[in-house]
C-alpha cells in the first residue's frame, strides 16, 4: 500500500487586504491547483503583527512580500526555504542576497502606461506618486522609470509626491493636489503609481472642476475593482502580472522543496494589460461648452441626467449646446449620454 508523502507547510507572509498581494495569492493556489504539490498553507490577515519569532516558525517553506523592510528583517535568520516577491530595483544591490526573487516590472508597468498616453496625442506628462519611505520603495522605482522615459524622449516631465493619507491630512493633502493640478500646463497626462492614488487625484481634478480627460488624462496602476467602483468618471489603469508573479514564487518554492539549490536570482514578469477606461481617453477639444458638459457627463451619465440638466451645467441655452456637440463630436448630448451608459454597462459587465 503506498503511503501519502506528508503536506509540506508553508508560510505566506503577504497583505490579504490589497488586490496585488490577492493576485500574488491567487497565482500560488493556480499552481497548487494545477500540479501535485501538497501544502498546508498558513496564511494571516495582519501578518505583520505576528512576524516576532517567524524566524524560529517550524514549517517548511514560507514565501513573502519583500517590499515591506520588515519582512526581510524578520527572515534574515531563517533556515527555510524563502522566496521573495516584490517590486523591480533599477539598482541590482537593492534586491535581497541569496534568495530567490520574483518581481513586478516597474519600469514595464510605467512605460505601458505613459505609450498609452501617447498613442492618446498627449505630449506633456507628470507622474503622481507617495511621500518616500522604506516601505513603498516601489513608488520611488516607478518614478525612477517614469524620468528615465521621459529623458529618453527629451521631455521634460514633474513629479509630485504630495502628502500621505492619514485621516488627519486629507483636506491639506486634497488642496495641495488641487494646487499643483492647476499649476500644470493643460492638456496633461499623469501617471498615478496606483490606483489608490489615481482615485485621489481624480477626486482632486473633479473638486477643482478640472476635466477628465480633456485637461487632465489620468491613469493609475493595480485595476482595482473596488477603486474603480469609488469613482464618477471610471479610472483606466495597468493590470500587474501578479498572478503569474504568485505561480513562478510557487514553482521555485516548490522545485527548492525536492531538492533545487537557492539562488540569488531575480525573475521580472511584465504587467498584463491596460483596462482603458474614460480618464485616459484624451481627445483634444478646442470648444470649452463641450468640454464642460463633456465632464458633467461622465460624472453623472448613470443617475438619469437630461440634456437639459447639462446645458444647465455649462450656463447656456439648450439648443446651443447642441449646435456646439454636433460641430464638434457629430452628435447630440442625448446621445453621448447614452453612448457613456452604454460602456459604463459594458465595462461591468467584463
Amino acid at each position: 500500500m503506498k503511503t501519502v508523502p506528508p503536506a509540506h507547510r508553508i508560510a505566506l507572509l503577504f497583505n490579504g487586504g490589497k488586490i496585488y498581494d490577492r493576485g500574488i495569492i491567487t497565482g500560488i493556489g493556480n499552481y497548487l491547483s494545477s500540479t501535485r504539490a501538497t501544502w498546508d498553507l498558513f496564511l494571516e490577515e495582519d501578518f505583520l503583527c505576528r512576524l516576532k519569532g517567524i524566524e524560529r516558525w517550524q514549517g517548511d517553506g514560507i514565501i513573502a512580500d519583500f517590499d515591506d523592510p520588515l519582512i526581510g528583517e524578520a527572515l534574515a535568520g531563517s533556515t527555510l526555504p524563502v522566496v521573495a516577491v516584490g517590486g523591480s530595483y533599477e539598482d541590482e544591490r537593492a534586491y535581497p542576497k541569496h534568495i530567490p526573487y520574483v518581481a513586478t516590472d516597474n519600469f514595464a508597468l510605467i512605460k505601458l502606461a505613459y505609450e498609452h498616453l501617447i498613442e492618446a496625442g498627449l505630449t506633456r506628462f507628470a507622474c503622481f506618486s507617495l511621500p518616500e519611505a522604506q516601505s513603498n520603495r516601489w513608488a520611488q522605482e516607478r518614478e525612477k522609470a517614469f524620468r528615465r522615459l521621459l529623458q529618453r524622449d527629451g521631455l521634460r516631465g514633474e513629479v509630485y509626491r504630495g502628502l500621505s493619507t492619514s485621516a488627519p491630512l486629507w483636506d491639506s493633502a486634497v488642496e495641495q493636489q488641487i494646487t499643483w493640478l492647476q499649476s500644470l500646463p493643460k492638456p496633461i497626462g499623469i501617471i498615478a503609481v496606483s490606483d489608490a492614488r489615481a482615485r485621489q487625484l481624480l477626486q482632486a481634478c473633479l473638486t477643482a472642476g478640472i476635466a477628465v480627460p480633456e485637461q487632465v488624462a489620468l491613469i493609475g496602476i493595480d485595476n482595482d475593482p473596488l477603486t474603480r467602483t469609488l469613482t464618477r468618471v471610471p479610472l483606466s489603469s495597468v493590470t500587474q502580472g501578479t498572478q503569474l508573479m504568485g505561480r513562478t514564487a510557487a514553482q521555485l518554492l516548490h522545485q527548492m522543496l525536492h531538492g533545487m539549490p537557492s539562488t540569488a536570482r531575480q525573475i521580472l514578469v511584465p504587467p498584463e494589460a491596460i483596462n482603458v477606461q474614460a480618464s485616459s481617453l484624451h481627445q483634444p477639444l478646442g470648444n470649452p461648452y463641450v468640454m464642460q458638459a463633456l465632464h458633467f457627463i461622465r460624472q453623472y451619465a448613470c443617475q438619469g441626467i437630461k440634456t437639459a440638466q447639462v446645458a444647465s451645467y455649462v450656463g447656456i441655452s439648450r439648443s446651443s449646446l447642441e449646435s456646439h456637440f454636433r460641430k464638434e463630436r457629430g452628435c447630440s448630448v442625448h446621445d453621448e449620454i447614452l453612448s457613456f451608459k452604454l460602456t459604463a454597462a459594458a465595462s461591468g459587465l467584463k
